[in-house]
Parts: structure tokens; C-alpha cells; sequence
């Protein structure tokens, strides 16, 4: 490509004959200044200075210069996301380069698994800092995950988000080439032969961490609902599958929706029940709980009833779906988990949601007499794992989809922390690049404030994440605290992992509306320099309602830790 000093470019500033410098490269404008979306005033000086245009004024008083025939890198990326010029009908106008002009940003050198260094855009492991969790596996793991989730994954996030088609064929068939979905669920039987990521990691080191860099990588699509229908359905409704179903399902349907040819979802909230599942019943006055029957009939149940609000049931092959039990001679009332195949008597539509609702596969669910085989009752199994079945107990099917919830809260959380990271990042570059008054927006003490709670927030959250990953770790591998006598098990963790995911839901409103008034008028622009934090605000609260609202969580922690409370002189002030 032909190389210009910048006299010679400075010639070429005027209506049909104009040039300008973005990071050392020339740019050829003249025919394109009319399409220009801003127009063609924004960069000819002559009409602007007739004008007096406001976009003039800023351009002038903020860099002092004109953009035609300028070297306009700064005014270019106060204006503009990086990634334009990467779009094939702005690098045909790309006509040359400047000799010796260093690059700015230098975009086209970094890495697609780049660890950034703009101020907490990276979690204080990927620092100088060190950290007691990560190995050198996990950051291995990292670059190769990250480099697919850019490479592959984040073009197509964007297209079906706006769309609201379905993630592609060969996303999903990469993923699952990958073993991505089998990773997702944690270390287990699941992974027996398995090549993980093309063997950067073995079976053995796949653990929370391993799973915490997935849902945080993944977040950084800022796709909501695309992030949803790359399998989300199946993270939640498979762990109760391998730990409750019957050996012949877990054979029929594991290996399927790991091998990403069919597709699982999680049917428990409806109209009448979100957080309160349990309810009162449907024989007893008053509203809310679970009102999808499961009448019992020979062989098996008959379902009849709706849900409401499910990811993936637009194209979900299996259900797994809460029901309330109706038999008049035991056990009415009862709530039990049953896996459903898709078949006669049901029907799905899509449901329109804050986020692209198409792209998660989000839907209404009608359950109309369909026939249930009995031995689709999921169950509690003999803890010697030989998978022997243990007599079915009242209250059993509710214990099984509440002990799943803790798995869901903590995944939400680590979406919720890991988006506020990515929009954090993003005011701390935006701050550096606008100007007010002729001084960065950086300089402004109010604003540096907003940045100060903003990055207070997501590592407070990081934190308290990581702690509670390596506790799961640690009660999965039997191990405890050596200083008690009692023996960590799940459910110590319903409290601090209800209060975990109010926290960082409530956290993530503060952020939003920080980085909103940052952002100004951008930030409710759903294309350009603010999309982002457009689409963050409109989405945030799906996973402060997903998964438990956050006043019931917060009430849940607390009666969890009730629980616990001491009785005698221990509890006395």
C-alpha cells in the first residue's frame, strides 16, 4: 500500500477531494463525505465554519484541528466504536499509510485472546496480582476459551441478537466438537473420554473455576438472550437429569444434548408461580404456587397446565417440569419433577421479552393431557451410587428442583459480575476518550467517583464468586474445614449464595444507572458507542427475577441463617 507523508494528505481537504489520517492510515473520503451518517459538515471546515455546527465546535474546541486532510484518530474514536473500520465498505477507502506515524491504538495487533489492560476490565487474576484459586491450567484454559468465544462465536452473538433467529448450526456443532457443553455441567461421569478443548485441559482439572471463566467470557457477548439459547437451558436442567433420573434416560439423553443433536430445558415457573413454586395448591384458597398437574393413571401421569418465561423450550426436545401431584388417594398436592418428551398434547410459542427472546428460545408452554411414563419420575437414588431407587418420599420433588437452585443463583451471579466488569471497562474508556469543555471526562471528580463505586462493586462480587466456587469444590471432593466437626455439605451454601446473587443483582442497577449518566445520551442508543450499556440496562433485571427475585432471596438467606442461630448464653447480648 502506497505510503503519504502527512503534507501530502493535508492537501487533500475539500469537497470531492478529501483525506483523512486514522491511525496511521489514509483514508480516501471524497465520494463517501456525502454519506457520511454525521454528513459531510463534520468534516469539510469551510461549510462548518459557515454553519457554525455544534459537531464543529466539538471537533474544533476538544482537538483544535479540522478532520479533513488531519490526522483525525482522536476525533475518529470519540465518535466511532474501533471495530468500523474493520467493515469491508470502509476498508476499500483505505488508501494508503502514513511513513513513520506511529499507530495509536494499534488494533490490529491485538491478540483475540488479549488480556486487556484497561483498569479492572479483567478480574485481579489475570494481574500482577496473584491469586490462591487459579493454576496455570485455568489461564491456559482461558486464552484458548477466549479466542473461541471472539473468534467464533461473537459475530454470529451479534447478528442473531438483533435478528432473534437461533444461535447458528456451526456455533452449536463447534461447541460441541469443543466438549463445551459437557464442561459447562463440571467435573463428572459426563466427561469419560471426552477431549476438552482439544485437550488444553484434562477431566480431572475441569472445576468451578474452569466453569466460572466459561460463564464469564460468555457474558462478555453482551448478547443476553443469544448467551441463553447457546445451551443455557440444558446448564440447569441437566444436573438434576444425571443426578435423579434412571439410568436409561441419563443414557438416552445426556450423551444427545452433550453432542449438541438435541436440546433440554427447565420447565418449572408459570403464570401462577414464579418464586413461590410451592404455593398453596390448587385445592386451597389464595394465589400463586405450581398449578400443572400430574394426574396419576396407569403406567405412568397424565400433565395438563402451562409455563411461562422458559429458556430453549422453543426448540427443547425433553422438559423437566415441576408438577403438582392430583391423586385423591396419596400424595395430592405434592410437587414432583417429571422429564417430559416433546410429543402430542404439546405445544410452545415464543414469548416477547426485554432481551431477543428468539435468540434464547424463550417460550409459553401448553401441556395439554400429555401421558408421562412413570419411570420419567425423577428420584432420589441410593447414595452408594449403584442407582438403586429409594421409596419416593412426600416433599422429595421439591427438594430436588430447590437443591438445583443453588447451581442456577451462582450461574447468574457470575453472568451478572462478570457484564458489570465488561461495562465498567467501558466507562473507563470512554471517559478517557470524551472530552467536555476541552479536558477528558476523566478529569471530572464526579465522574471518577462513579468509576470508584463502579469498580468497588464488581470485584466485591468477584470475590465473594471465587470464595464460593472454591467452596463447592471442596465439599464436591468430601473436603472441610478442619476446625469443625461437622461436615460441609450443599446445603450450607442455599444462604450465602441467595445473598451472593441479591447482591450483585442490586449492584448491577447501581452500575447501570452509573454508566448511564457516564454514557449520557448514548446510553439508551441501541446502535453505536453506547449499545452496550443500552442493552445492559434493558436486561439486567432477568437475572434479578431469573432464578429467585431478589427480596425472596434475601429473605431466604436470612431464614437459612436463622437456622443456624445458637441457643443459651451465646445468643444473649
Amino acid at each position: 500500500m502506497k505510503a503519504f507523508s502527512a503534507s501530502e494528505v493535508a492537501q487533500h481537504n475539500k469537497r470531492g477531494d478529501l483525506w483523512v489520517i486514522i491511525d496511521s492510515e489514509v483514508y480516501d473520503l471524497s465520494k463517501f463525505s456525502d454519506l457520511h451518517p454525521g454528513g459531510p459538515t463534520v468534516l469539510l471546515d469551510a461549510d462548518i465554519g459557515e454553519l457554525g455546527l455544534g459537531m464543529y465546535d466539538y471537533v474544533r474546541a476538544n482537538y483544535g484541528q479540522y478532520v479533513a486532510g488531519q490526522d483525525a484518530t482522536e476525533a475518529f474514536f470519540s465518535l466511532h466504536l474501533s471495530e468500523i473500520l474493520s467493515l469491508p465498505q470502509y476498508t476499500r477507502l483505505k488508501v494508503g499509510v502514513v511513513q513513520g506515524h506511529e499507530d495509536r491504538l494499534e488494533q490490529d495487533s491485538i491478540p483475540l485472546n488479549a488480556i486487556s489492560k484497561i483498569p479492572y476490565a479483567e478480574p485481579s487474576w489475570l494481574t500482577n496480582l496473584p491469586s490462591p484459586y487459579y493454576k496455570p491450567h485455568h489461564f491456559e484454559f482461558l486464552q484458548a476459551y477466549r479466542s473461541f468465544i471472539r473468534g467464533v462465536v461473537l459475530p454470529d452473538a451479534r447478528a442473531r441478537e438483533e435478528d432473534g433467529k437461533p444461535p447458528s448450526q456451526h456455533v452449536l456443532k463447534e461447541m460441541a466438537r469443543l466438549n463445551i457443553p459437557a464442561m459447562r455441567l463440571g467435573r463428572g461421569e459426563h466427561l469419560k473420554g471426552r477431549k476438552l478443548m482439544d485437550g488444553v485441559i484434562t477431566e480431572d482439572q475441569v472445576d468451578h473455576f474452569i466453569k466460572l471463566i466459561m460463564i464469564q467470557e460468555s457474558s462478555h457477548l453482551h448478547s443476553r438472550g443469544y448467551s441463553d439459547g447457546l445451551g443455557g437451558g440444558a446448564v440447569i436442567a441437566l444436573p438434576p437429569i444425571i443426578a435423579y433420573a434412571s439410568a436409561k434416560l441419563k443414557d438416552l439423553i445426556v450423551p444427545q444434548v452433550l453432542d449438541g443433536k438435541k436440546s433440554v430445558c427447565l420447565a418449572i415457573t408459570e403464570a401462577f408461580a414464579g418464586s413461590d413454586i410451592q404455593g398453596p395448591g390448587p385445592n386451597r384458597k389464595g394465589s400463586g404456587g405450581i398449578r400443572t398437574t400430574a394426574k396419576k393413571v396407569a403406567g405412568g401421569y397424565r400433565v395438563t397446565g402451562t409455563k411461562k418465561w422458559i429458556t430453549n423450550a422453543m426448540w427443547a426436545d425433553w422438559f423437566v417440569t415441576a408438577c403438582r401431584v392430583e391423586d385423591a388417594r396419596e400424595g395430592d398436592g405434592d410437587i414432583i419433577a417429571l422429564i417430559i418428551s416433546r410429543g402430542e398434547g404439546i405445544t410452545t410459542r415464543p414469548l416477547k421479552t426485554s432481551y431477543s427472546s428468539g435468540a434464547a428460545g424463550t417460550a409459553f408452554i401448553v401441556f395439554d393431557d400429555v401421558f408421562v411414563p412413570e419411570g420419567n419420575l425423577l428420584r432420589f437414588r441410593d447414595p452408594s451410587g449403584n442407582g438403586k431407587e429409594t421409596p419416593v418420599r412426600r416433599g422429595d420433588g421439591l427438594r430436588i428442583l430447590l437443591g438445583n437452585f443453588n447451581h442456577e443463583r451462582w450461574v447468574l451471579a457470575a453472568e451478572t459480575v462478570s457484564i458489570q466488569r465488561a461495562i465498567t471497562s467501558q466507562c473507563f474508556k470512554w471517559v478517557s476518550l470524551r472530552h467536555t469543555f476541552g479536558r477528558p471526562l476523566s478529569s471530572q471528580p464526579v465522574v471518577r467517583g462513579k468509576l470508584a463505586n463502579m469498580a468497588a462493586r464488581v470485584e466485591t462480587g468477584q470475590g465473594w464468586l471465587e470464595q464460593i466456587a472454591y467452596w463447592m469444590d471442596c465439599i464436591n471432593n468430601g473436603e472441610s474445614n478442619s476446625n469443625s466437626k461437622v461436615k460441609a455439605k450443599a446445603e450450607d451454601l442455599a444462604s450465602p449464595i441467595s445473598l451472593l446473587k441479591m447482591h450483585v443483582t442490586r449492584d448491577a442497577q447501581a452500575t447501570a444507572a452509573d454508566a448511564a449518566q457516564i454514557f449520557g445520551g448514548r446510553s439508551f442508543t441501541r446502535t453505536g458507542m453506547g449499545r452496550d450499556v443500552e442493552h445492559f440496562h434493558r436486561t439486567l433485571l432477568i437475572d434479578a427475577i431469573g432464578g429467585g427475585a431478589e427480596d425472596i432471596l434475601a429473605d431466604l438467606g436470612i431464614r437459612q441463617a436463622l437456622r443456624r442461630m445458637p441457643k443459651g448464653r451465646e445468643a444473649r447480648l
